[in-house]
């Protein structure tokens, strides 16, 4: 955290948090099952762990598990001696609060938010007594969306131990039948194959999945830790060319149109191709081979152009051509000699590609634009507004658009927008070895066109989700939801209409009657319609702005709290019931009163006067150029303070200043710290900074952690304090699935023991003063001294005394201090990245203020706010060795401009 002024510097990206793994001497697992109900393609799994403490002390049980992105988590529970602990849905801003209130009064708390727009981890601890036990359940559920031909049930299993009672059942009732079913995935295989058991039969299948404590050793993936890997189960349903099926209960519908047997419509598709330099490498060189695959799988009926864009268009052919050979094989020569160089006009190639398209109209055909890019607008027009507005216009709603992110460079956001606001969507293609199959697995879900201007209309319903599509694939599904209007079946009528290869066709029969079903759980198709039309809010608050997206934004957070999911504007909270006397949720206190011993009655005598000003001094011949508040201590120290410290050259080194300003009298009964000239420190903070962190830490309590923001001219900077030892959220780049926290040292004042990085999905950096862990996938790497690792856009190098980290545009450093024998950690940034959406210490920008009144204390006007000020000091550890400088104290919120409670997080 830090000061922003200093912002931290990160040379590798890191793409961190490897969570430590638990040690079975402190607690075990010792159950561990996974029960998921899929009824009509929605899914719904509880996911129940149960813990024993065995040891003869109060230990910290943690619980931490995958969902799949597309999931709403609905439901936390925790069961403790017989008391059930419910997690509640609140909007963000409210759950924060009562979260670090919860955590403030030492209570166990667990908190779930939305990473980006999905979920993605949920990760909770709570402390429970010696031989105690505890049992967590997580409740997600999902809409299950079909992709080439098939529906994908993901469940990821990661205990992080091997467990006697492990278990995984899967039920899937389908009410239009089940026509095939298989369990793939990396827990499939090899020897717990054996472990899996299936059943199938007209309209329903189930699946066991129970290895042995051996087996759950013996995957790919797994080891002595136990199993790490995904199990999923692939089916479909029987379908016709009909309306397809339509479940109704308690006045609420869920229509699932994906009619067969229908005649493949010839596409006229342009692919707009980034070449600029940021494609270096891989990149271009998978784009190619995905591209070269591609072009070999259109049809003859197909017609098809290529664009390739720096900071200027490159044509293969200036108009659509036709799918032969002849041209396919002239366009593949074309691909494979496609380089990188330049900036990136995505306006001006988007816009192209849309003239193309829109200059080849063909009757009974469908038209597709995709764009695929690793970067931002940098040439041409590069304003982002300007660009959608520019698009839209030109597209205005003719055909879809998609667009491809490569890599975490990419401004996903810009091109999800982009996408969304013209009938298409967005896809990020990781930056791996298999980036090529990724490319050309989306271009297969958009491939077969066999229907276009798909309209649903139902006569007798309300409160629908959206009903009107550009197209409809080959594989994919059309899923639309409702109220049935006074729940009566008899004027409920539904229909779908649509042009098909050879005509315009109405859909009006479907395969089975309209009724209402018992075999769903209570109000599912009502939880059904909840889910849809909040993930469909979600992407029409993206596309809006100004009073819109507020009226947009206020219905989704409605929806999200009556139905309790968590979404991007809420989070799960699970908090101690007040009143309540049980010991086990409480987190270790930070000690007990603090002591009436030797070191506490010198800081309770502890006074400071203020006197002249004089310029402080810095070891190295370092001059602070400002004047800075002189102070007359007289508090007395006891030998504990001088033998913590050191010698008396070691007091001067550490507070920063020369040997001539303070001296400590022979003969003093422990000592008195006096000045040979005026002192130019507040003596009492410093000397807490300083204070080898030996003694309980409720000596100091509460522990303040004193952090700065720099101004934006040479006055002085702004300070502000934070008590306790919260984890701190440093950086939050949601571009780039970066997330820096950090964990602030529970004795030693403003300073941090630990520093966690996690990067995209599956790379995490987590820094101590000891060394470096890096965990890439499942592959963990410790680094001390001198070393060096590198993963994909991923550098971390260590040096003795600071790490740099680099992943993409993200640059930073860890300066790893050291004083009176303790070494502790602090972020500086390097390069910041030029967006607006950056969130934590580290993203804030520089403060403006007014003088209101005078030294040394008064108030400063900012933002037209008058708040009031202390003229005080603290250490600067953006630098090595640190700087003691003087600042103006105030409030967190006030130095912020938001609530602190903004910079908190649940855990690293």
């Amino acid at each position: 955290m830090g000061r922003t002024s200093v912002q931290i510097a990160l040379i590798g990206l890191m793409v961190a948090l490897a969570a430590s793994l638990p040690n079975k001497d402190d607690w075990d697992i010792y159950s561990f099952h996974i029960n998921s109900t899929v009824t009509s393609r929605y899914a719904t799994t509880v996911i129940t762990s149960r813990v024993a403490n065995r040891m003869n002390e109060s230990k910290e049980i943690q619980f931490h598990v995958r969902i799949p992105k597309n999931a709403f988590i609905s439901k936390f529970r925790m069961f403790i001696d017989g008391q059930v602990y419910d997690g509640n849905v609140k909007e963000k801003e409210q759950a924060k609060r009562q979260y670090t209130a919860a955590v403030s009064r030492g209570e166990s708390a667990g908190i779930v938010s939305s990473v980006g727009r999905t979920l993605e981890e949920f990760k909770t601890s709570v402390t429970i007594s010696a031989h105690k036990k505890v049992t967590f359940e997580l409740t997600y559920e999902e809409l299950m969306k079909r992709t080439l031909g098939k529906y994908e049930l993901q469940i990821h299993a990661r205990p992080m131990q091997p467990v006697r009672d492990f278990k995984v059942d899967v039920h899937i009732q389908e009410k239009a039948g089940i026509s095939f079913m298989d369990v793939k995935g990396g827990l499939s295989t090899n020897a717990l194959a054996n472990a899996i058991t299936q059943i199938l039969t007209d309209k329903q299948a189930w699946v066991y999945f129970y290895p042995t404590e051996d087996q759950q050793k013996a995957c790919d993936s797994c080891s002595a830790q136990g199993l790490n890997g995904d199990l999923v189960i692939v089916y479909d349903v029987n379908r016709n060319s009909t309306l397809g099926d339509i479940m109704v209960s308690k006045g609420y519908f869920v229509h699932h149109f994906a009619p067969s047997n229908l005649t493949r419509i010839p596409k006229n598709v342009v692919f707009v191709i980034d070449r600029s330099g940021s494609m270096h490498g891989r990149k271009i060189q998978q784009t190619r081979a995905a591209l070269i695959r591609i072009l070999g799988d259109l049809a003859e009926g197909d017609h098809f152009g290529l664009i390739t864009f720096d900071d200027g268009i490159y044509h293969w052919k200036q108009e659509l051509v036709q799918a032969t050979s002849e041209n396919l094989q002239s366009a593949k020569t074309f691909a494979r000699e496609i380089t990188d160089r330049g900036g990136t006009d995505i306006n001006r190639a988007v816009l192209e590609g849309t003239r193309m398209l829109n200059a080849h109209p063909r009757e009974g055909s469908a038209s597709i634009l995709i764009l695929l890019t690793d970067g931002d607008p940098t040439s041409g027009v590069t304003n982002i507004e300007q660009i959608h507005s520019n698009i839209r216009q030109a597209i205005a709603g003719k055909f879809p658009l998609y667009c491809l992110g490569f890599g975490y460079d990419v401004n996903f956001e810009f091109l999800e927008k982009m996408a969304l606001q013209n009938n298409g969507v967005a896809r990020r293609i990781y930056e791996d070895s298999d980036a090529d199959i990724q490319l050309k697995g989306f271009y297969e879900e958009v491939a077969t066109p066999l229907l276009t201007d798909v309209t649903m209309s139902y006569k007798g319903a309300s409160n629908l989700t959206e009903t009107i599509f550009s197209q409809y694939y080959n594989g994919s599904e059309i899923v639309v939801a409702g109220q049935i209007d006074d729940n009566n079946l008899d004027t409920f009528i539904p229909e779908a209409v649509a042009i098909s290869a050879t005509e315009r066709r109405t859909f009006s029969k479907t395969s089975s009657p309209v009724e209402t079903t018992d075999t769903l759980s209570e109000n599912q198709i009502q939880r059904v319609w909840a889910y849809l039309t909040v993930k469909q809010l979600l992407q029409k608050e993206l596309q809006m702005s100004g009073p819109e997206k507020e009226e947009v934004k206020k219905k989704t957070l409605e929806l999200s709290l009556k139905y309790s999911f968590v979404t991007p504007h809420t989070s799960m909270v699970v908090t101690k019931p007040p009143g309540e006397t049980t010991a086990v949720l409480h987190k270790p206190k930070e000690g007990k009163q603090a002591s009436q011993g030797r070191l506490s009655r010198v800081f309770h005598s502890s006074h400071i006067s203020y006197g002249a000003q004089r310029p402080l001094h810095h070891p190295g011949g370092r001059r602070k150029q400002a004047m800075y508040p002189a102070s007359r201590p007289t508090a007395q120290l006891e030998d504990y303070v001088v033998d913590m410290l050191g010698t008396e050259d070691d007091v001067f080194d550490m507070l920063g200043m020369e040997d001539d300003v303070f001296d400590l009298p022979a003969g003093s009964p422990g000592g008195f710290l006096r000045t040979s000239h005026q002192p130019v420190v507040p003596l009492l903070q410093d000397v807490q900074i300083l204070l080898r962190p030996t003694f309980e830490a409720a000596t100091l309590a509460p522990r303040l952690h004193r952090f700065l923001i720099e101004t934006n001219n040479s006055a002085l900077p702004l300070c502000f304090d934070i008590a306790g030892h919260p984890f701190i959220k440093l950086l939050h780049h949601p571009s780039r699935e970066l997330f820096v926290n950090g964990e602030l040292n529970s004795v030693t004042s403003a300073v941090f023991k630990k520093i966690v990085i996690h990067f995209e999905a599956d790379k995490h950096v987590e820094v101590d003063a000891k060394g470096v862990t890096v965990r890439v996938g499942e592959n963990t790497t410790r680094l001390t001294g001198q070393d060096m690792i590198t993963a994909d856009s991923l550098t971390v190098i260590t040096r003795s005394k600071e790490i740099d980290i680099a992943a993409g545009d993200t640059r930073m450093v860890i300066i790893v201090h050291e004083m009176a024998g303790e070494e502790f950690l602090w972020p500086v940034m390097r390069q910041k990245p030029s967006v607006t959406d950056l969130e934590g210490i580290l993203a804030l920008k520089p403060a403006g203020y007014e003088d209101v009144d005078g030294f040394p204390n008064g108030k400063k006007k900012i933002k037209d706010q008058e708040i009031a000020v202390t003229r005080t000091s603290t250490v600067d550890y953006s630098i090595s060795p640190p700087e003691m400088i003087v600042c103006w104290l105030m409030a967190a919120d006030s130095a912020l401009q938001r609530p602190l409670n903004d910079f908190l997080v649940a855990q690293l």
